[in-house]
């Protein structure tokens, strides 16, 4: 068998899904967590003044601390079901990859049971996927096909224009899916394209291809994609401005949110290309430059990256970060250090800590950090009991926990605020 993580990653990708991977193939992180038990029932959209209920702690907030949750969390263990020969095989690519521990356990969250795969939402492997049926349009709206061709690289990609577009300058937000995903399951599943129409914005949602990632990953731990105007990166920038070119764009309003391996994507992006986006979404993604290579984005997925990557560069834009605090695929502490990023370069920023609650759903913990003139810098969200699920989602999308704060509907609220 050949050695490195290329090889590996092709290896287990065989060993899981039935079928070869091509040698050559970036490594692929897998997201493997299901949505929460509460999120099988979906809720339309709401106005957040109706469906939060927050209040101010009580003094004032010098930095962002590490949730207690987070900190003496443990990735969550599943048993494991596989072919004959097959665990023996990943044992040993894990220990390669010194992701197996002394005790003969996994460093990093176990492979789930194999017989149940098919009822985990967004987990694709071969003959798995299911087939949704797209939501009508409303009259006058389109979801249009596209393609972006530019020196680093092509991609597809879909463009929402809500039925009140007529020419007239529109903020355009860049939606990055997760891995397995696509531009239809994630705009059905953050319900995005629902409050493109309700607030009067163009979506559009670059599409990962299998040529580039298996899973269809954005590739943000390969180094190659994390610089400015090489890779995924510049491929992003080039697809928000042929949309800008090709649609009457609001100036200094384009901004860029993902989620997972999207999230990690769109710090990079907004990190790498201030002078295209105005500002940020992250929701259960990672901190910029957090891994080079595949076992550093597996240190990164379970612990964190380390203190010393965290501070290697801070996004001059404002961010806004949602992560749960039970998240068994990417770490909560990663959320904290996308924020940690940002303050870095901003000292004397002043912080305000709430909590709130959804009715009949989950609590969170709010951060707001502003400027010492009080413009906005960022915010951080903290999910209570929340795995790896965009919060207040739908559940006609994979990854969606409908129990939470509504995520897409507070990050226009972020993006509507920096614009003010």
């Amino acid at each position: 068998m050949a050695n490195g993580p290329v090889a590996a990653t092709a290896a287990i990708q065989q060993a899981l899904g039935g079928q070869p991977a091509p040698a050559q193939q970036q490594p692929a992180m897998r997201d493997l967590n299901p949505a929460p038990a509460a999120s099988r029932t979906s809720r339309p959209p709401a106005n957040p003044a109706d469906t939060l209920h927050i209040h101010t702690l009580a003094g004032d907030v010098h930095d962002e601390p590490e949730s207690p949750a987070a900190a003496t969390q443990a990735p969550q263990r599943a048993s494991v079901h596989m072919a004959p020969g097959a665990k023996a095989l990943v044992d040993g690519l894990l220990a390669k990859l010194g992701a197996l521990q002394s005790d003969g356990t996994a460093a990093m969250p176990d492979l789930p049971d194999l017989s149940g795969l098919s009822d985990l939402p967004g987990l694709d492997l071969p003959g798995q996927r299911k087939v949704r049926t797209p939501a009508p349009l409303p009259p006058g709206a389109q979801f249009v096909a596209g393609v972006y061709r530019g020196a680093t690289g092509t991609r597809d990609y879909k463009l929402y224009v809500p039925a009140n577009y007529h020419g007239q300058p529109m903020p355009l937000l860049v939606m990055l899916h997760g891995c397995t995903q696509d531009p239809d399951d994630f705009a059905a599943g953050t319900r995005m394209n629902a409050l493109a129409e309700e607030q009067g914005l163009l979506v559009v949602y670059p599409a990962q291809s299998r040529q580039a990632n298996q899973q269809r990953c954005w590739n943000w731990f390969n180094a190659l994609d994390q610089q400015r105007g090489q890779g995924e990166p510049a491929i992003i920038a080039g697809i928000a401005q042929q949309v800008a070119a090709q649609y009457a764009v609001a100036p200094r309003q384009v901004y860029v949110a993902g989620m997972s391996a999207g999230g990690a994507m769109a710090v990079i992006a907004g990190t790498l290309y201030p002078d295209i986006f105005a500002a940020v979404g992250v929701h259960s993604g990672l901190p910029y430059a957090s891994a080079r290579d595949l076992p550093s984005a597996l240190q990164a997925m379970k612990q964190g990256a380390p203190a010393k990557d965290a501070a290697i560069a801070g996004n001059s834009r404002p961010i806004i970060v949602f992560h749960g605090d039970r998240d068994h695929t990417v770490h909560p502490r990663n959320g904290e250090q996308v924020m940690s990023q940002q303050l870095h370069r901003h000292a004397g920023a002043r912080a305000q800590r709430d909590q709130g609650s959804v009715p009949q759903g989950r609590n969170f913990t709010r951060t707001t950090h502003h400027h010492p003139d009080g413009t906005p810098l960022g915010e951080h969200w903290v999910i209570h009991g929340a795995g790896h699920a965009w919060s207040g989602g739908s559940t006609d999308g994979s990854y969606t926990d409908a129990s939470g704060p509504d995520a897409s509907r507070e990050m226009l609220r972020f993006f509507h605020t920096v614009a003010a």
